[in-house]
């Protein structure tokens, strides 16, 4: 119970309502609901009736669900593309490191922690994955934008691609669940989108 009433330093929870299909939608496409909270700096609610913050806001936009959808079809993409990098650097810098003989158990204990600082290590893009980076930000930017109309494609990438940050933007955008936000310049960039 605790948990739910703090959260940490800067933290963004989306949620997807799909309101009921029961009216004929043939004139109109069907949209979903994108409900989001995020904090900018910690919360502690301790007195739910007298609660009111400063740091803490909500919203929601309405989406064309085909279009979240294609979008997350696109970011799937992009996140086995960076994966695929990840793991051609890592063999690289595994090639150059002398093995050693381990005792299984010591081995066991070193994978989780290289992997998940694997996960939020920069990747190098190469050319044809920024490519594919912008253009899925830039859909991004435009389904989150307020003014769609007045959002332009992004030139270079708002924040550091990591697998970490990419898998986070693929959850977002999965209607069927949602998801928790906490590295900061993704954060930084996803909030100035709702503004």
């Amino acid at each position: 119970q605790m948990e739910a009433a703090s959260a940490s330093n800067k933290e963004i929870n989306i949620q997807w309502y799909i309101p009921s299909l029961a009216k004929p939608s043939n004139d109109t496409e069907t949209k979903v609901l994108l409900l989001y909270a995020y904090n900018t700096k910690p919360v502690e609610i301790s007195n739910i009736k007298i609660f009111s913050s400063t740091s803490m806001f909500s919203g929601h936009l309405w989406i064309p669900l085909a279009r979240i959808i294609s979008l997350r079809e696109k970011l799937s993409n992009l996140k086995k593309q960076v994966e695929t990098l990840t793991q051609s650097s890592k063999s690289l810098s595994s090639a150059s490191e002398p093995t050693s003989f381990l005792e299984k158990s010591e081995t066991l204990k070193i994978i989780p922690s290289k992997n998940s600082r694997m996960n939020v290590a920069k990747v190098d893009l190469d050319e044809k994955t920024e490519e594919m980076a912008k253009r899925c930000l830039s859909e991004v930017k435009e389904l989150l934008s307020v003014v769609p109309a007045l959002s332009l494609p992004l030139t270079e990438i708002p924040f550091d691609v990591t697998l970490q940050s990419i898998a986070s933007l693929e959850d977002m955008f999965d209607p069927a669940s949602g998801c928790t936000i906490t590295e900061e310049n993704l954060f930084n960039w996803i909030i100035s989108l709702f503004h």
